[in-house]
């Protein structure tokens, strides 16, 4: 069996956060790391690979800036076979639409795949699209939002928790598949892991190795865009309520129906 995983390389969220001159997230001057929601996504692939047997094969692959290899280290200490990271200026800026398509040709170069496990959502992003838009453009089936998941030879079985009910979906791979952060933490890297990943096969692919036309690519195609963004204020001293004569109660109730909080 050949699982790939999509994972991404996103801004720290403890970190001091900055967007470039034209609104675009800046990915190369800040801190990043591997998504945590992906760490989902691995995790799974790689609980999958452990019951399927030796024969299966799980590859990593991450789109961004150089920094972005991070990722896929990352991805590779935990216990993934190989690493494919693709690279190239005239992604920056791309939307779900461009980034699905990049995702599409890379696995398709990566070779057929039984498997495609994504995250529920980027959490620098947050739009959940990319594995809906990543099935259609591979013409593969898409169980997604799965909370609880069972593999039986090529069939999967997921349960997916909505806000009005709880789903059982079953496919027959291969198939594009994305995970919650229900489905269980995902595994620390150990020693033994770092150590094995550093002799892991990792290539890097650009837009033309790939067969992606630059112009297809980008914010200036992009269907969608930040028109705006206003720094965080300064944080401002809290307002203390004395309770000397008995009339903090009072007090604290008046100041929160001020604010709309009661």
């Amino acid at each position: 069996m050949n699982i790939v995983v999509c994972v991404k390389y996103v801004p720290d969220a403890t970190a001091d956060r900055q967007f470039e001159s034209d609104n675009t997230v800046d990915r190369v001057g800040v801190d990043g790391l591997l998504s945590e929601l992906d760490e989902y996504a691995v995790e799974q692939a790689l609980q999958i690979k452990e019951k399927a047997g030796d024969d299966t094969e799980v590859t990593a692959v991450c789109i961004g800036p150089e920094k972005a290899l991070d990722a896929v280290r990352k991805a590779l200490q935990m216990g993934a076979d190989k690493g494919i990271h693709v690279s190239d200026e005239a992604i920056a800026g791309s939307d779900a639409i461009a980034t699905s398509l990049v995702l599409a040709k890379a696995v398709e170069k990566a070779g057929p795949a039984d498997l495609i496990v994504c995250g529920m959502a980027s959490t620098d992003g947050g739009m959940s699209v990319v594995p809906a838009m990543l099935a259609e453009r591979l013409g593969l089936p898409q169980v997604t939002f799965a909370s609880v998941i069972e593999t039986q030879g090529d069939q999967v079985r997921i349960k997916r928790d909505g806000d009005t009910a709880t789903e059982v979906i079953g496919g027959t791979m291969p198939l594009v598949l994305s995970v919650t952060d229900q489905t269980g933490e995902a595994r620390y890297p150990s020693f033994k892991g770092i150590m094995a990943a550093k002799k892991k096969p990792l290539e890097t692919w650009s837009l033309a190795d790939l067969g992606v036309d630059a112009g297809d690519v980008g914010l200036s195609v992009a269907w969608t865009e930040v028109e705006e963004t206003t720094a965080r204020p300064p944080r401002t001293a809290g307002e203390i309520v004395t309770d000397e004569d008995g009339s903090g109660a009072t007090a604290l109730t008046e100041f929160l129906a001020a604010k709309k909080f009661i």
